[in-house]
């Protein structure tokens, strides 16, 4: 019979459409705007009793607090403007210190029977107010430090080797001095450093009857530094961001030392802070034994309490700057680990270093850059305000202490972590690479619309005025027909917001743009098939005829010309970047559902309305 579907396909298309339905209807309950608690590690929980004491201080300072929750990832604070979020962030961290972490959210309000089948609403860009910034700034400083100690280290393991004595004196700023006995020791010292070392600037003195060896880092080393750590910063984070998992983020330099940072459809962004902001490395150095000398060892304390610190040798083996590859597991204790496996010239390090210390005990030191805020008054426009500043402490602390079994090269495991959480969390950081130079967060907001809040409105609106009058032009046209091909257009709309939610694409102001467009090529699809059927019924086919002739054959010119609209939008995806994809996304996704509407939905109705039936006149 024509014009007929069997059972199973009118049950498909309410299936497809009840589906659309419902993953799109998590868009319909916006966000709270909300503060993120974590702590500053893995160890530190968040209990109720830290919620209460945010929330008395936030209502204290006259923020009110719409709701406060406890999960397994922190402690989270609904807000109930979006304008509350900066100064409460403010009274949160002012309130508890910097052994917690407080960051920007926006919390979702999907009611839990959606959320029990997956429904989420779309991500929205950042132009959309979907995320987070971060502006990044690299202590430079920190880093010309860091390499100075190194070179440091490296130029004193060259006079012991030459079996050279020499003094460790107070060097001046982006320097190290030297103090040998005579000017013959001086001599062969400079001579020694020179053929190895081609980085420094030498200078000699005489302080105290010793003679004085300044060492300086040339300026066009410094500039090299300097460069190589906001270039290693920006690499970092970017492979951090990518562990994180985050649609379309932004990843940037801005200027000699900043980094800026968008991450759109971000949920958890105090873990996003946390990780991206955490200067985390190892180092790997013998423990001292009776023929070290004294001024060689250093005391450092066990990150795990109730142990007695050590004496380490001030030399390190290698660094996390060494690290290839690491991943957490459990030892054969059932006890958290992390897998290392080193570069070619780490691996070489540690087998020379190893290679005559079987027996000896060989220390992991853990590294972090754990921030300090205090806060200052000053006067801003004869208002006197408090103001957080915020500077960087250096702690370093033994995970692990073994004694060395055999020779070690570039594959090797440590151990003694605080739980498998911490093991995760080591493991990311190293795989991801190690900061040339710890980094603060100089400015952290959610991104309001690009373009304005005028413009998001009216983007939205653009999309309900194109409905509008499209569903006009076709119903002035089509008459009844016209009326099938705008609820088939609303469903093309709903199905679309719904696949978006379920693949989990991010919508932006660009989108919109590609959603309005997807509406006048939905209708498109009905416009070649009425005036197919309109055609047939003028050569004196029978209704049921030109109506099975007109979908039929207008079939064939659909396919062909969304095709090529869709191949147009894969391209536009694969090379767009950032709001060029936002519109290759919704056009693409559009083109899919527009088919599905237009061609089956539609029929569907029709076939519903007229299939089987003695009809004489449509109404077309």
């Amino acid at each position: 019979m024509l014009n007929k579907y069997p059972l199973w396909k009118y049950l498909l298309i309410l299936a497809v459409l009840a589906l659309g339905l419902v993953y799109s209807a998590p868009n319909l309950y916006p966000d709270d705007p909300s503060i993120q608690i974590t702590g500053a590690s893995t160890a530190l929980r968040i209990d109720e009793a830290v919620l209460d004491k945010t929330s008395r201080a936030l209502t204290a300072a006259g923020i009110p607090v719409k709701a406060a929750e406890v999960s397994e990832r922190g402690g989270l604070l609904r807000l109930t403007g979006l304008g509350d979020q900066l100064p409460a962030k403010d009274v949160v961290r002012k309130a508890l210190g910097d052994e917690y972490v407080v960051a920007l959210n926006l919390a979702p309000t999907t009611p839990p029977w959606l959320r029990s089948l997956g429904a989420s609403p779309m991500k929205l860009g950042l132009d959309l107010s979907g995320g987070v910034h971060f502006l990044l700034e690299v202590d430079m400083d920190k880093a010309v430090d860091a390499r100075l100690k190194v070179y440091e280290g490296e130029v004193k393991s060259l006079l012991r080797k030459e079996r050279m004595r020499y003094r460790s004196l107070a060097g001046g700023e982006n320097a190290f001095q030297l103090g040998f006995s005579d000017a013959e020791a001086l001599a062969k010292a400079q001579s020694l450093i020179r053929k190895s070392f081609t980085d420094f600037e030498m200078t000699t003195s005489v302080r105290n009857q010793l003679q004085v060896l300044n060492l300086a880092l040339s300026p066009a080393k410094l500039a090299e530094i300097r460069e190589y750590s906001i270039k290693q910063n920006l690499t970092t984070v970017r492979n951090r961001v990518n562990e994180l998992g985050v649609a379309e983020p932004l990843v940037q330099r801005q200027g000699a030392n900043r980094i800026v940072v968008e991450l759109p459809g971000v949920q958890d962004t105090a873990e996003a802070k946390r990780i991206l902001g955490k200067t985390a490395s190892l180092e790997f150095r013998l423990a001292a034994d009776l023929e070290t000398p004294r001024s060689a060892t250093e005391n450092f304390e066990f990150r795990e309490a109730g142990r007695a610190p050590v004496a380490l040798e001030r030399s390190v083996i290698i660094t996390g700057d060494q690290v290839t590859d690491a991943s957490a597991s459990y030892d054969e204790n059932g006890r958290p680990q992390v897998n290392i496996r080193l570069d070619g010239h780490g691996g070489e390090l540690m087998n020379r270093a190893t290679r005559n210390s079987v027996g000896r005990s060989m220390a992991v030191i853990f590294i972090e850059q754990k921030p300090v805020t205090r806060y200052v008054k000053q006067t801003v426009d004869g208002v006197e305000q408090e103001v957080a500043v915020q500077s960087f402490k250096e702690e370093k602390q033994i995970i692990s202490l073994a004694t060395i079994q055999s020779t070690l090269g570039s594959q090797f495991r440590i151990t003694g972590l605080n739980g498998q959480g911490e093991s995760s969390e080591l493991a990311l950081l190293l795989r991801a690479g190690g900061l040339a130079a710890p980094m603060y967060f100089a400015e952290e907001r959610t991104i309001g619309p690009s373009l304005g809040a005028e413009n998001i409105t009216k983007g939205i609106e653009s999309t309900w005025w194109a409905l509008v009058f499209v569903s006009l032009f076709v119903i002035a046209i089509y008459k009844f027909f016209g009326v099938l091909a705008t609820i088939a257009l609303a469903f093309n709309l709903v199905l679309l917001m719904g696949l978006m939610s379920v693949i989990g694409a991010t919508l932006t102001l660009p989108g919109i743009a590609g959603i309005v467009l997807t509406l006048g090529m939905a209708v498109d699809a009905n416009v070649l098939i009425y005036s197919r059927i309109r055609e047939e019924l003028k050569s004196g086919l029978s209704v049921q005829r030109a109506i099975h002739e007109g979908f039929d054959r207008a079939y064939t010119a659909i396919i062909d010309s969304n095709l090529t609209t869709l191949l147009v939008g894969g391209i536009l995806f694969a090379l767009g970047t950032g709001p060029i994809k936002g519109f290759a996304v919704t056009l693409s996704l559009g083109i899919l559902t527009s088919m599905f509407t237009a061609i089956l939905f539609t029929r569907a109705q029709v076939n519903l309305i007229f299939g089987g039936r003695n009809v004489k006149k449509l109404w077309i």
